[in-house]
């Protein structure tokens, strides 16, 4: 990674004014060169990154020391940097603005107190990027996460991730396996931690959004498929993985709902090309529970689908103003 950036590097003299060039033939505000300019910023942090925790991994003794709490809060400094320089690079590429309603709570000089189990909205691209970031710059907590074990072919994100508090499921991983993952990640939460999940297991399509209700129906829960097929703009959340975090977590712990609307329009990588810029507003809500507010076991699936109709129909009421679909007329 860090030597093909050095040849990336010598080469953006020339690949800079064939991009520029190339641009002017192509739909939309130099869509080519923006492309070009985010890849290979996108390149710059990962080789950076990379480098600065070889040198951590070379302080801390080869490795020795590297999951105790100094090299681990460097790691995490580490993270925030880069997700705070990958999403302003965003943002400025493609024109995005994020409009918050609602802020997370920022800790007071000595601190957080409590942990919180951040619960987001699944859709469009770079969403959770976002989110993290927001966690991490916004919030300034500690991130941890349960994900999808092919992102460890991204270098930068193997390393970190796999340093800091997080685990990587294998596609062919069963039930049983995530929960267990999502178990032990709770349970060992400190005061400083932000644990997300993403109780719709992935971004909304209609084709989703149907199968989803079958599957309700198929397990003997007509009550939940009636509630699902009132959805409009989001899948049911799947209350196992929630509750069972809620069950496992050894101190007082916040919930966060996190809803989002504006990147509706792009659902695949062809939607952002023909989008780009993208020029559009997300709008980011946030629903706060202090611990004491959140619900035993037994009321928690019901109130985890409140909820998600609460973030259905606030989602709802703003697609008229963010996710326009784009014309491409719109692009000269």
């Amino acid at each position: 990674m860090v030597l093909g950036y050095a040849a990336a590097a010598l080469a953006m003299p020339l690949v800079v004014p064939l991009a520029a060039f190339l641009s002017r033939y192509v739909p939309g505000k130099w869509r080519i060169l923006r492309v070009v300019w985010f890849l290979f910023f996108y390149w710059t942090i990962e080789a950076l990154s990379l480098v600065a925790m070889f040198v951590f991994w070379v302080g801390s003794g080869f490795g020795y020391a590297i999951h105790r709490p100094y090299w681990q809060e460097l790691h995490h400094h580490l993270l925030s940097w880069m997700l705070r320089r990958l999403v302003r690079s965003a943002k400025l590429t493609f024109k995005i603005q994020l409009v918050y309603e609602g802020e997370p709570a920022r800790p007071s000089p000595g601190g957080h107190t409590r942990p919180v189990l951040v619960l987001g909205r699944h859709a469009g691209p770079g969403d959770s990027l976002l989110l993290m970031d927001g966690i991490a710059n916004r919030a300034h907590r500690h991130p941890r996460i349960v994900l999808k074990e092919f992102l460890q072919w991204d270098p930068a994100i193997d390393v970190m991730l796999n340093r800091i508090p997080s685990v990587f499921v294998p596609a062919s991983g069963g039930s049983e396996e995530l929960l267990a993952a999502i178990r032990d990640m709770a349970a060992t939460m400190n005061a400083d931690d932000a644990f997300v999940i993403f109780p719709e297991g992935g971004n909304y399509t209609p084709g989703r959004h149907r199968r989803s209700i079958e599957k309700l129906r198929e397990i003997g829960r007509p009550d939940l498929a009636e509630r699902a097929a009132a959805l409009r703009n989001t899948l049911p959340p799947r209350s196992t993985g929630v509750m069972t975090a809620l069950a496992a977590v050894t101190m007082p712990t916040d919930v966060v709902f996190v809803g989002h609307a504006g990147l509706e329009a792009f659902e695949s990588f062809g939607d952002i090309w023909r989008g780009m810029p993208m020029d559009t507003e997300i709008d980011v809500r946030i629903w706060r529970f202090p611990a004491e507010d959140v619900p035993p076991p037994e009321r928690q699936e019901e109130w985890l689908f409140d909820m998600w109709d609460e973030i259905d129909e606030w989602i709802t009421a703003r697609l008229a103003d963010t996710a326009e679909p784009f014309d491409d007329a719109d692009a000269y």
